[in-house]
């Protein structure tokens, strides 16, 4: 045959050949989105530098990484967990598709190596520095895995919100307090905490668009800059978690915090910080509060994208949609972040096999709840070496419930118990809901929340069970029968609902009798949970693990006398 023939046939043939590929292409792409089978909806998403060398290794790349993975478990399994780091890492560099090893190197950082540090400091520097490298990296290279979102989760709500770590109240004070400084302190009311976060979520994405929507955004910046120049170059603005800490340090100063003028603080801050002075100037002036407002609101939402990798937009929509949640308590990220997976995650577990990574965490998002409703409302003052004072925030009870019901259809036929798990945790903590309701006075809520569980799960069912047809006072006393060893949560609840009763009860209505005996009551809890041998146990830092999660009767009784003046749920007159 002619070679030109030849030549030509192949021609044509390879172009029949690219038309009909191109022609495959987009309904292929299609279906992988809607079988799960891509790592992102866009191929390119979150692919980093690596990736091209990844894809220049080649078939040699999988061998490699399976050698590393190998080793990685082996030094585990050995203690060698700082060696076992520059492999781990190594593998998130050459797969970073490989959801696996970013769960396993966080876990190592913010479990292994945490504990092995010899201060509370150091400590929280290994469990901040897992959390950033799965939030901040292997999410944003897997941001549709609905695992890595769970183990997220489960660091926020263990590791954070547990006790099992003998630095939990530093991790505590020290997470609330950076939260503080990023979105500063939440209105009481939802409908006002809707819309506080909702600014920051419709903030302007760049200066340019703030500058659009605020004339005079640039103008300000370039005062407050002009007003830093004397001390250097490096001291200029920029949307950054630093500056957020300078300016929320200034907002608390202002604010008259208490431990701040003790310390006497104010005066140190304005020697070290020249961002204090020309805050004095220029944030508190009323010429350029609008210009200051959108500022503000464009900083937090460049530093929650960019230094967190959380977005403002879901952030509001979990508030206006849950309730009133208070980014300073770590369950509120382990909801964001298990919700967060179950939204973009769920969809791509395809096999029925995976359906209990599913439920998992479903039981995280119920659990963040559970938690934010026992003691969710928190006030905090961030110079203070005091744990957070925090409280039942009931608001919450309402969302759980429906929370339920939508749980329980969803899970109806999953194997192995499936919606039923959900029932055991709906009793447990109506259970609860309905003891802090009777320890501060709210016998009528608290005997609507009983009847609610007798519909329920007593003699609403069939056959009918009569465990929740008891008086309310027999139900809540078996409720905590020998159970404040067990339930690190039950004592500083106990103490702090019997203090709201004392001040609305005895105070409020003139009854010295009750506020004696509440006063009474809280006094031998404290001694008792204090006292008990079972926490006791002090630290290497000088902390009670346990012990110091209940302050003594004094300091209980000013931050409950706080917690029922600043209430959302009372009206004025009663305050």
């Amino acid at each position: 045959m002619n070679a030109r023939l030849i030549q030509l046939v192949a021609a044509v043939v390879m172009v029949v050949c690219g038309t009909v590929c191109g022609r495959l292409l987009p309904p292929i792409l299609e279906q992988t989105e809607k079988s799960g089978l891509r790592y992102t909806d866009v191929s390119v998403e979150g692919a980093p530098p690596f990736v091209a060398l990844g894809t220049a290794i080649g078939a040699l790349r999988g061998l490699i990484v399976d050698y590393l993975w190998i080793k990685v478990h082996i030094m585990k399994e050995r203690g060698l967990f700082y060696e076992v780091m520059a492999d781990a890492e190594l593998i998130t560099k050459l797969q970073p598709r490989f959801a696996a090893v970013w769960a396993f190197h966080g876990h190592n950082m913010a479990y292994n190596i945490s504990v092995a540090s010899p201060t509370e400091e150091d400590r929280w520097n290994w469990v901040n520095a897992g959390i950033r490298l799965v939030r901040n990296e292997g999410l944003r290279h897997n941001p549709n895995d609905l695992v890595l979102h769970k183990e997220l989760a489960f660091w926020f709500a263990h590791k954070i919100e547990g006790y099992s770590d003998d630095a939990h109240l530093f991790y505590k004070r020290q997470f609330c307090r950076e939260w503080h400084f990023v979105l500063g302190e939440p209105p009481l009311e939802q409908d006002e905490r809707e819309a506080w976060i909702k600014a920051i979520a419709d903030a302007p994405s760049s200066l340019e668009q703030a500058e659009r929507r605020t004339p005079g955004v640039r103008a300000l910046i370039e005062r407050l800059d002009n007003s830093l120049t004397p001390f250097g170059e490096s001291q200029r603005y920029a949307p950054t978690r630093d500056f957020l800490s300078v300016y929320g340090l200034w907002t608390a100063v202002r604010r008259q915090s208490a431990a701040a003028k003790v310390l006497g603080v104010e005066r140190t801050m304005r020697a070290e910080s020249p961002f204090f002075t020309a805050f004095d100037e220029i944030a508190s002036d009323p010429e350029v509060q609008d210009a200051w407002a959108t500022l503000m609101n464009f900083t937090r939402k460049r530093v929650l994208m960019d230094e967190y990798n959380m977005s403002p937009q879901l952030m509001y929509e979990y508030t206006r949609d849950l309730g009133p949640i208070d980014w300073r308590h770590g369950q509120a990220h382990a909801l964001y972040w298990s919700r967060r997976g179950s939204q973009y995650g769920e969809p791509r577990v395809m096999n029925d096999d995976d359906i209990y990574k599913v439920i998992n965490n479903d039981r995280l998002q119920v659990q963040a709840m559970q938690d934010l409703a026992r003691y969710g409302r928190i006030t905090f003052d961030p110079f203070s070496t005091e744990l957070p004072s925090r409280f039942a925030e009931p608001r919450w009870i309402e969302t759980i419930d429906q929370m339920f019901l939508e749980l329980y259809d969803k899970h109806y036929d999953t194997r192995g118990a499936g919606g039923e798990t959900f029932i055991a945790f709906l009793e447990n903590f109506m259970s609860s809901a309905i003891r802090e309701a009777f320890r501060s006075g709210e016998h009528q809520r608290a005997q609507a929340l009983l009847d609610r569980l007798d519909e329920k799960f007593g003699r609403g069912m069939t056959p009918p069970n009569p465990k929740y047809s008891v008086p309310l006072d027999v139900f809540v006393m078996d409720q905590v029968k020998g159970e404040y060893t067990f339930q690190p949560h039950l004592a500083p609840s106990e103490a702090v609902a019997s203090l709201r009763y004392a001040f609305r009860e005895g105070i409020g209505r003139d009854r010295p009798e009750v506020y004696k005996e509440a006063v009474e009551f809280v006094d031998q809890v404290i001694a008792y949970f204090k006292g008990n041998e079972y926490n006791n146990y002090v630290t290497r830092f000088g902390s009670a693990r346990m012990a110091d999660l209940l302050a003594d009767l004094e300091t209980t009784r000013q931050r409950t006398f706080i917690q029922v003046m600043t209430d959302p749920t009372l009206g004025m007159g009663e305050k």
